[in-house]
């Protein structure tokens, strides 16, 4: 079918839409229920920048609401147009490229505050609303929905698409464990809801646990529905640096067996030198104050205490066209495994700089773009054995391209045979990010 032919049908199945008004939503930085500029075409010929790990699409569209979301997918696929979606595009460079893209599906008109329940700690946001005008939001009420994006920029779709966290996860869990009620429009169109408003429904399907960290392939989710928390009285970050990554692990170890209860137990190790150990307390202030007291005496001589974050808290140790590693562990094994990862960096001359949370065995390693490719995938083979010898996992979420060609970017993953079958179900065209996630889903 010639090309504008293809677009005047996304067009009229998104105008058709259109003619239902949506429900009211107070975005930040807008008056209320305004969509967006006037006049502006919900789908459009795609530009230079809209690709997705590098592969350039052919159309974009940008829907305000649920209804027209849905009418461009069911369009989408009546014209059978492999789609992927896009929010902030911060971490389009993860997983695999789309093995084909036709269309973008672009979030970001889709946002707002749909509502927020303040006394019963609940709010439901539209899928494009960025996590830093949430967080200004929310917390005018003082409360917070409990997550730290690694990176800047990100949504709040795209936090639950990759299910990431930062530090505080040790404490609030990740989006999937916030994350109490979706909807998600499936890749023929069809809008499916699950959970609610209430934190503890159990009706129906846990939807949203299965597409949190999906990466998009089994459909778009417009709204997420999410249980929040009080905004914390006071904060405290203690922090001791010691000689090597290992000594830095038991020191974590050490933090996790004081009954302190901390909000986040973080390691920071950079490719040379010492390492950091740092353990966030939050409550009120007084109580602040003797748990971090408490905790000092836990990391021993050294130890100091301050109300701001370390340099680099919360980030991921790699930039842009760089190899970033996930490297996840049985809590016992965290100080072995960054004993390994070290030496690993060392046999093959490799600056591996590693960070994370090492209170739930979730650490991330980054190496510099220039880096040789031969040598990255050498050392993701030998952290993957490192990984496994502790119970866990590597994954290379985002590589250079002679990186990638190298590399399995998932690695082996158990009940990849069941992923595939809800992958069947969910979207039997594999029209829906195709290729982006594990075992080429």
């Amino acid at each position: 079918m010639p090309a504008d032919r293809i677009l005047d049908r996304l067009r009229a199945a998104a105008r058709a839409a259109a003619a239902d008004p949506p429900r009211p939503v107070r975005v930040p930085g807008r008056a209320a229920a305004d969509p967006g500029p006037d006049g502006d075409e919900p789908v459009r010929p795609a530009g230079a920048a809209d690709t997705i790990a590098g592969v350039p699409a052919r159309y974009l569209a940008t829907p305000r609401d649920t209804a027209q979301a849905a009418a461009v997918l069911r369009a989408a696929a009546g014209l059978e147009l492999a789609v992927t979606v896009r929010g902030g595009g911060t971490k389009q460079d993860w997983g695999n490229p789309p093995r084909r893209l036709d269309l973008i599906l672009d979030t970001t008109a889709l946002a707002g505050v749909v509502e927020h329940a303040a006394g019963d700690l609940i709010t439901v946001v539209r899928a494009g609303t960025a996590l830093d005008l949430l967080a200004s939001t929310l917390a005018g009420a003082g409360q917070q929905l409990a997550v730290d994006p690694p990176v800047t920029g990100g949504t709040v779709g795209g936090a639950v698409a990759t299910n990431t966290a930062g530090p505080r996860r040790l404490l609030y869990g990740t989006p999937r464990d916030l994350l109490i009620g979706v909807t998600l429009v499936r890749a023929d169109g069809v809008v499916a809801r699950a959970g609610g408003k209430v934190v503890k429904n159990v009706a129906g399907y846990d939807l949203g646990k299965l597409v949190a960290g999906a990466y998009g392939t089994l459909g778009l989710i417009t709204e997420c529905a999410f249980r929040l928390h009080p905004l914390p009285a006071a904060a405290a970050y203690v922090s001791r640096t010691v000689d090597d990554p290992a000594a830095a692990g038991r020191l974590a170890a050490a933090v996790r067996a004081g009954q302190l209860v901390p909000a986040g137990l973080e390691v920071d190790a950079p490719p040379d030198g010492p390492a950091t150990v740092t353990v966030l307390i939050e409550g009120t202030r007084a109580g602040v104050a003797a748990r971090a007291a408490a905790a000092r005496r836990l990391l021993g001589a050294g130890a100091r205490s301050t109300d701001r974050p370390p340099g680099g808290w919360g980030s991921l140790p790699w930039t842009a066209g760089g190899t970033g590693l996930k490297l996840t562990a049985a809590l016992s094994g965290v100080p072995r495994l960054l004993a390994d990862a070290r030496a690993a960096a060392e046999r093959h001359g490799l600056p591996l700089a590693l960070r994370g949370s090492a209170g739930v065995g979730v650490l991330y390693a980054g190496l510099p773009g220039p880096a040789d490719p031969e040598r990255v995938a050498a050392l993701v083979d030998t952290v993957r054995t490192a990984t496994a010898a502790v119970a866990g996992h590597t994954v290379v979420v985002t590589a250079p391209p002679a990186v990638r060609a190298r590399v399995d970017l998932w690695g082996p993953v158990d009940g990849l045979a069941l992923m595939r079958r809800i992958k069947q179900r969910f979207d039997p065209d594999a029209r829906l990010a195709p290729g982006r996630f594990v075992g080429g889903i």
